[in-house]
């Protein structure tokens, strides 16, 4: 008869056993990639990874090297002498650990060895890494990790960096904040009409797929080369809708990226130039927006970057220099008026739907490649607040 004491050991065995089989996640550690491996990986999954600081990306083809201007990215790759971006993965660095390993701060990490765990997932339209949860050098070295992630961790970089972007903004509110404001994000590099085309497959371009873009109203993710006029295309929806002004697609406000975005052809006729508000019948090809006789109600996902975009509009346009004073309204069906309401409900929006990773991006490739100039409400969200 086996003894007690072995009765428990044999349990002990078959429990261990039933564990190793239906959870081996639990017991096998994941490998960890190579920056090589993590390229090809770009599936938003948690990954460890490990290679070499080579660089800050400030665009999805350039890194710089020396006289760094922030600390929220880092480019790796397998070599640390690597030159070519498309063998680099972009890392967004968190608040919590830009002390540590943003390159401004500390720019003789540059060629150092670390190990990152993150998601996989597209930065600066990239392979990237995002939502990074742990960082340290690869040789052992003491760096501080703290056990989790700082809530803001995702929020925009904090007041006055954009290398001093923000500095005549500074403590002001209000009337004297929007003019601040302006003055910074006026007189933009302007496009031609034709050229938004080109400009919005970069700008909106599907971070899970870079042959695609994603459509403003319907989230679909299209062909960037199926735009046009036709039945399912997608074509150039001014958020400002342009008869609100009577401006047209003339270059400036007509032509405008920061709320300029690629829409599905019959919704954006369906949508017309209705004001935005709450409320209405469920459209077809967008089945999670509503619509009446006078306004629009966007899906849950863009609400806040719809109202960020008329913010910036009334801001970016106050009558100087020959071009339109812009104006938020709390009215609908203001017509050819410089108006756009519905200023109550789009200050809701923008609290509701705060600033995610997709319109962080587009700012930035914008203000870097583009425009030259940002809309300060994806940055600072809290400025809508502070001026209506």
């Amino acid at each position: 008869m086996m003894k007690k004491s072995g009765k428990i050991s044999f349990l002990l065995f078959v429990i261990f056993t039933l564990a190793v089989s239906l959870f081996p996640a639990a017991t096998t550690k994941a490998a960890t990639l190579s920056v090589s491996e993590a390229i090809r990986t770009q599936n938003g999954s948690t990954q460890e990874l490990e290679g070499y600081i080579v660089g800050k990306p400030t665009s999805a083809s350039s890194v710089q090297t020396s006289s760094f201007s922030d600390d929220y990215a880092i480019a790796l790759a397998d070599n640390p002498t690597e030159k070519n971006a498309g063998s680099m993965l972009y890392v967004q660095i968190p608040s919590s650990f830009r002390a540590s390993f943003g390159l401004k701060s500390n720019p003789n990490l540059i060629g150092t060895k670390i190990i990152v765990t993150g998601s996989t997932s597209a930065y600066f339209s990239h392979p990237g890494l995002k939502n990074v949860t742990a960082m340290s050098k690869s040789t052992g070295s003491s760096t501080p990790v703290p056990n989790e992630p700082e809530e803001d961790s995702e929020q925009a970089p904090p007041f006055g960096n954009y290398e001093g972007y923000y500095n005549s903004a500074s403590g002001k509110t209000g009337s004297s904040l929007k003019t601040a404001l302006h003055e910074i994000i006026d007189d933009h590099t302007k496009l031609s009409y034709s050229a938004v085309w080109d400009a919005l497959r970069h700008t909106d371009e599907d971070p899970n797929n870079s042959n695609n873009v994603i459509l403003l109203y319907t989230g679909r993710s299209q062909s960037k080369t199926s735009n046009g006029g036709g039945v399912d295309q997608w074509n150039r929806e001014h958020v400002w809708a342009k008869s609100h002004g009577d401006f047209g697609t003339s270059m400036g406000a007509g032509t405008d990226l920061h709320h300029l975005r690629p829409t599905d052809v019959s919704v954006n006729s369906a949508r017309g130039n209705k004001d935005f508000d709450d409320g209405g019948t469920a459209q077809k090809e967008a089945p999670d927006t509503f619509a009446d006789s006078d306004s629009w109600e966007p899906r849950d996902e863009v609400k806040g970057d719809i109202a960020r975009m008329i913010f910036y509009m009334a801001v970016r346009y106050e009558g100087d220099s020959g071009e339109l004073d812009l104006e938020v309204s709390e009215k609908v069906s203001n017509g050819s008026a410089p108006l756009h309401g519905k200023l109550s409900t789009l200050k809701r929006w923008n609290e509701l739907d705060p600033v995610d990773d997709f319109e962080r991006n587009r700012n930035e490739v914008i203000f870097t490649d583009y425009q030259h100039n940002r809309n300060p409400f994806i940055d600072h969200p809290e400025w809508v607040e502070a001026i209506w």
